[in-house]
C-alpha cells in the first residue's frame, strides 16, 4: 500500500475530526478509497469517515488492507505535518507499522505501529429524517460556545423556514433564530418540525474541524439520532449523535 496526497493539511484535519470522539479504530482502505465507521466509548455517537481514491495524488492498492490505529498517536503526528507538505502514506513490508512521511522544506518520516482491533461491521443507522438543513459553521460553533454558559445541553429545532439553538437551564436562558433568508442559510426543508436536545460537548466536538465556511448539513427527526456531516477538503466525515430525552 501507498498513498500519496498533494497537501497532508487535508490528512490532518481529517484525523482531527475523528479523535476528537475516538480512541482508536480500523481504516479500510480497497480500490475505492479510505474509509473508516466506529463509535465512541459510551456508544452515543458515531463517526462515518470517506476519502475517496480520486483525492490522491497517487493511490496503490493491490487489495483490500485494514490498518488498526491508536487515532490519538496518529493525531500527535499528524499535528507535525505543514499544511502544504506531501504526505506519503505506506504499509511498511512487516505489515505491523503504519510509515508516515511528510515532504516539504525536508523530508521527515514516522512510523506507528499498528494495533489490532477486532471490530463488527457497524450498520449505518437508517432514519426516515424530516428535516434538512444547511447553513454554515460558524454558526454552529458561534452559538455553541454561546450555549455552553449556561447549560451542558443543547436543543436544536427546525420550526417550518427557521432553525434555533437553545440552552436551558438555572443559569439563564439562550436562544439563536436562523430564518430561511439570513445569510448564513443555505437551505432548509421540513416536512414536519424536528426537535431534540443532544449534549454540547459531543456537538461541539464534532463541529470543531469544520473551517468556518464550510457548509454544514443536518438532519433531523423529533427526538431522534441526529446526522450532521460536512467535507474537509475532499474527504467527507459524517457523525451520528443520540438525543437525550426531555422529559415533560
Amino acid at each position: 500500500m501507498e498513498l500519496v496526497l498533494e497537501e497532508a493539511g487535508t490528512f490532518k484535519r481529517s484525523i482531527d475530526a475523528i479523535s476528537v470522539l475516538i480512541n482508536e479504530a480500523e481504516f479500510i482502505i480497497d480500490d475505492k478509497g479510505m474509509s473508516l465507521k466506529a463509535t465512541d466509548p459510551s456508544q452515543i455517537s458515531m463517526v462515518d469517515f470517506y476519502f475517496k481514491k480520486e483525492a490522491f495524488k497517487e493511490y496503490k492498492v493491490e487489495e483490500t488492507i485494514k490498518i488498526g490505529v491508536d487515532l490519538n498517536q496518529l493525531s500527535q503526528v499528524v499535528s507535525r505535518a505543514k499544511t502544504k507538505d506531501e504526505l506519503l502514506l505506506r504499509l511498511e513490508d512487516d505489515s505491523n507499522n503504519l510509515s508516515l512521511s511528510f515532504r516539504g522544506t525536508s523530508k521527515r518520516n514516522f512510523s506507528i505501529p499498528l494495533i489490532d482491533i477486532s471490530s463488527a461491521d457497524l450498520p449505518t443507522p437508517k432514519i426516515d429524517f424530516d428535516s434538512e438543513i444547511k447553513l454554515k459553521a460558524e454558526v454552529l460553533q458561534d452559538s455553541f460556545k454561546d450555549a455552553s454558559l449556561l447549560s451542558s445541553h443543547i436543543t436544536l429545532e427546525i420550526k417550518g423556514d427557521s432553525f434555533f439553538v437553545l440552552a436551558d437551564s438555572s443559569k439563564g436562558k439562550f436562544k439563536n433564530e436562523l430564518a430561511k433568508d439570513d445569510a448564513a442559510m443555505v437551505s432548509i426543508k421540513s416536512q414536519s418540525d424536528s426537535r431534540a436536545m443532544f449534549p454540547l460537548d459531543y456537538l461541539t466536538s464534532m463541529i470543531k474541524a469544520a473551517q468556518s465556511a464550510t457548509e454544514v448539513s443536518l438532519f433531523m427527526k423529533k427526538d431522534a439520532p441526529i446526522l450532521l456531516k460536512y467535507a474537509i477538503g475532499e474527504a467527507e466525515i459524517t457523525y451520528f449523535l443520540a438525543p437525550r430525552i426531555e422529559s415533560d
